[in-house]
């Protein structure tokens, strides 16, 4: 049974862009919240800041610095999920060498 499409006013959209954008939450828990499915939420968001490149701040040094860490973080946890994934053995037979 083919579902009806829901429509979205011009309004609703940005209201929910918004607190996406300014109040920086996470795309899926504002779409759980206002019970939009999370790529639509999401298609939302990135025409918004295609839209509006030019527009959003600089970050300041405090949020560089802050975004260095993270990304830093990141590889080092990618890193170790990585070595991780090479070294464990899959079966109780391979882990015993028989």
């Amino acid at each position: 049974m083919a579902q009806k499409r829901r429509k979205f006013s011009p309004a609703f959209r940005d209201e929910a862009v918004k607190m996406v954008v300014v109040e920086s939450r996470p795309i899926a828990e504002v779409a759980r919240e206002i019970q939009v499915n999370e790529g639509t939420l999401g298609t939302w968001v990135s025409r918004y800041r295609q839209e509006h490149a030019g527009e959003e701040p600089p970050l300041n040094i405090s949020e560089r610095a802050r975004l260095r860490e993270l990304e830093r973080e990141n590889r080092e946890l990618r890193m170790k999920t990585e070595f991780l994934g090479k070294g464990v053995p899959r079966t109780r037979e391979a882990a015993c060498g028989s």
